[in-house]
């Protein structure tokens, strides 16, 4: 199986703590390795520090369409056309808004390659 892994560009709605350099849209990568961890998602944030967000391929997925959270992170739908994302830890508090498209084409992708058997 392949690993996934998709660039896209998130707007920064707040940024309480030092994980992002500036507010506005900035790159995030989306990250998908069935082997290692076939329910999670990664999702890393740029910034003087990077930082990297576990989340459950099916909270994002959940939260395209109706308002979900579970261990520090909320997703909810924006309108028609974006998804926000709410990160919480001890080293801070950011929301972005994500395309939801480009989430969706992703999950999709995520769906694909975790249903292909895996070869001998």
């Amino acid at each position: 199986m392949s690993v996934i892994e998709q660039y896209a560009r998130v707007h920064v709605v707040t940024d309480d703590g030092p994980l992002l350099e500036s507010h506005g849209a900035v790159p995030v990568v989306l990250r998908y390795d069935p082997e290692s961890d076939p329910r999670h998602v990664r999702v890393a944030l740029p910034g003087t520090r990077p930082l990297e967000w576990v989340v459950e391929r099916d909270l994002l997925e959940h939260g395209l369409t109706a308002p979900v959270d579970s261990g520090g992170i909320r997703v909810w739908p924006c309108g028609r056309v974006q998804a926000v994302v709410e990160f919480h830890s001890g080293q801070g508090h950011s929301v972005v808004e994500f395309d939801s498209k480009t989430l969706s084409r992703f999950l999709r992708l995520t769906h694909v390659t975790a249903a292909q058997p895996v070869p001998h």
